[in-house]
């Protein structure tokens, strides 16, 4: 059974190759990439904005609130975490002079802003499903977390590829 999987593939693959361009699939699989992490960002917003609502404030029970929550983790996971010209490959360098501060800086704001808005999220989901009775400045405080995680990725965002437009020689 695996080899016939095995040979699908590899027609599959070979098909795809020869009437598509490679480039074109690179380019069809990266906004792949970006559409599922948006839509993880936009689940772990809507957890959140969901543990929000147990407070059973006005501000925090429309459905409003919810799906601004989803678009703004949406935005943050879509933008933060799949940084340009991953920096990563240029900032290996051994020599100050060589290295990229502004590269570096968008990594780090960009896995500080994933795992801090990652626990948040992962915090709220653990509340809602043991249905465990939280404080509400408890909840307020995984939410601040959360929206601090998701704007930092937007920042890493918007370092990363300001910087990359600088290198490039673009205004």
């Amino acid at each position: 059974m695996s080899n016939a999987a095995l040979a699908a593939a590899k027609y599959i693959y070979a098909s795809a190759t020869i009437w598509v361009a490679p480039f074109a699939l690179v380019k069809l699989a990266h906004l792949l990439k970006r559409i599922g992490l948006a839509t993880v960002g936009a689940s772990c917003g809507m957890y959140v904005a969901a543990a929000l609502m147990r407070l059973e404030s006005e501000l925090f029970g429309g459905g409003w609130f919810i799906l601004l929550m989803m678009l703004y983790g949406a935005f943050s996971f879509y933008i933060g975490i799949d940084l340009p010209g991953r920096p990563s490959r240029r900032s290996t360098s051994r020599l100050p002079e060589e290295r990229n501060p502004g590269t570096d800086a968008a990594e780090i704001f960009s896995a500080a802003g994933t795992f801090v808005a990652a626990i948040a999220a992962f915090l709220s989901v653990s509340m809602i499903v043991v249905d465990h009775v939280v404080s509400g400045g408890s909840i307020v405080l995984i939410a601040c977390c959360w929206a601090i995680g998701s704007s930092l990725q937007i920042a890493a965002g918007a370092v990363s590829r300001s910087y990359d437009l600088v290198e490039d020689g673009r205004p």
